[in-house]
């Protein structure tokens, strides 16, 4: 553990005996995420691959064998809530503290005995900026509570208990993708996930030693997983594969989506979603050999495609995100696309080492002669996912 996660570590602890009086019996760490590739496949049991960053939401908890769950986050301005675990039921709670509740919840209704915990939160994961943040939150919480409850369950397992959290407890449709990545991602690699079976292959991705960087640029605009517009293009992709006699898009072969699309006839929205998840998943797949052939330079053209496939297809791009990738294809860099599930949030760029400044600098002129709030630009650098710190 670095020093400053070791320091992160150490407040959050100490904030812990602060608010409950006794020191706390661990701390966790669950790391947000950047996905290189594979934009709304994963709730079509299609490929994606996401890599950890270095930012996570950390926890110090202690279990309670009461029956009751008190939460606090370093980030809100608000008390500790207190709340009965016979009494979470989903939909309950609109708060922030739905996200950790619910993993509580999803534990015991898969029949692990979780009879209460204290809980004190702080996340440096950007939240709303598409990188997983809610996410981060329900892993590092379920990853405590596995450990002080000795439950035994795997990265995977754990994962798919907090997307149950966040589909059903919270009410927002998200796919596998987050919660395995902030879960399983490795060091120094990417994670190709074939979000069906979760069966998974960590890929070496150390641009550094390439003479590469992958920039994120947070536009500082929100978004929220939970409003109707995600939802409605889940259905769509449902009706898709109902109308094509498949279970997911995933079964559609790219190499029939063609005779495909015009069996859709004039279902044009329709169309255009089943264009994009079959497309993306092929483009996982290119960036998996190209990478694999240590060809990395060449999944440039790769992402701009998949931004023009969300902009175009999947309409969930914005006007800040656009300008973001026109303008760093623009200055130079090897390639661009918006990363998560849209309308807003960040977008990533893979550079060659030298010229970052001016990347970053044109993007960033753009968006003051935009009009628009100055972005925040970092590097992305593949880091663990969720672990015990202390």
């Amino acid at each position: 553990m670095s020093e400053s996660s070791a320091a992160v570590a150490g407040s959050v602890a100490e904030r812990y005996e602060q608010l409950y009086g006794v020191a706390p019996q661990g701390v966790w760490a669950a790391p947000g995420r950047v996905n290189l590739i594979g934009e709304h496949t994963d709730y079509n049991d299609g490929f994606v691959m996401p890599f950890a960053l270095p930012h996570t939401a950390v926890a110090a908890v202690s279990r309670r064998d009461d029956g009751v769950l008190r939460l606090h986050s370093a980030d809100v301005d608000a008390p500790v809530a207190e709340i009965r675990v016979d009494a979470l039921a989903p939909g309950s709670d609109k708060r922030w503290t739905a996200y950790p509740a619910g993993v509580v919840w999803a534990l015991r209704e898969a029949g692990h005995p979780v009879t209460g915990a204290d809980i004190h939160l702080a996340s440096a994961v950007p939240a709303g900026a598409g990188l997983s943040s809610s996410a981060a939150l329900e892993v590092v919480v379920a990853l405590a509570l596995n450990d002080l409850y000795e439950l035994g369950l795997r990265g995977r397992q754990l994962a798919r208990l907090c997307q149950r959290a966040e589909n059903v407890y919270v009410g927002a449709p998200v796919g596998i993708m987050d919660q395995t990545a902030s879960a399983c991602c490795e060091s120094g690699h990417a994670l190709f996930l074939d979000t069906r079976d979760l069966s998974q292959r960590q890929i070496p991705f150390d641009l550094a030693a390439e003479g590469m960087r992958l920039l994120v640029v947070d536009t500082r605009v929100k978004h929220s997983h939970s409003e109707g517009e995600y939802g409605r293009r889940r259905a769509g992709c449902e009706k898709g594969a109902a109308l094509l006699g498949v279970d997911a898009l995933r079964d559609l072969p790219y190499e029939e989506l063609d005779a495909a699309l015009g069996r859709l006839g004039d279902e044009e929205e329709v169309r255009r979603l089943v264009r994009h998840v079959v497309t993306e998943d092929a483009r996982v797949e290119r960036v998996v050999s190209l990478l694999e052939a240590g060809d990395t330079r060449a999944i440039g053209p790769v992402l701009v495609e998949g931004h023009a496939s969300l902009r175009d297809d999947f309409r969930v791009s914005c006007p800040e995100l656009d300008l973001v990738v026109e303008t760093a294809v623009g200055a130079g860099a090897l390639g661009a696309r918006m990363t998560g599930g849209g309308f807003g949030g960040s977008a990533i760029v893979l550079t060659e080492e030298a010229d970052v400044p001016a990347v970053t600098k044109a993007v960033e002129e753009a968006f003051a002669t935009a009009g628009y709030a100055a972005p925040r630009v970092f590097e992305a650098v593949p880091a663990a996912g969720a672990r015990r710190v202390r």
